[in-house]
């Protein structure tokens, strides 16, 4: 499985910040390996965040995402101490979960 996700949420005023480190290879699937035989791909689909039982988030990547991506978002409701909990999906069926709570 993969290592686990680093998320940050703060709040500022009426808005929380998120910001998401996540461990993924994101092969596209159209490099080649020494031998010349392509690298299947392998990358994160959809990503969805939720706050309170509301999802704040839903994206959805393609190969064309660098590695071990990062991604930030801002989204209004969310209160200290509320969790954050961000999913990823790859293409090969594969998933994490993780979460924070807003500081």
């Amino acid at each position: 499985m993969a290592d686990p996700m680093r998320i940050r949420a703060a709040l500022a005023g009426d808005e929380t910040t998120v910001r998401v480190l996540m461990s993924h290879p994101m092969e596209p699937g159209t490099r080649k390996d020494a031998a010349g035989a392509l690298i299947p791909a392998h990358f994160i689909k959809d990503v969805e965040a939720t706050s309170a039982g509301k999802t704040v988030l839903k994206a959805m990547f393609s190969g064309s995402v660098s590695q071990n991506p990062f991604l930030s978002f801002k989204f209004k409701g969310g209160a200290k101490g509320d969790k954050v909990v961000v999913k990823w999906t790859d293409s090969k069926g594969d998933s994490r979960t993780d979460e924070a709570a807003i500081a």
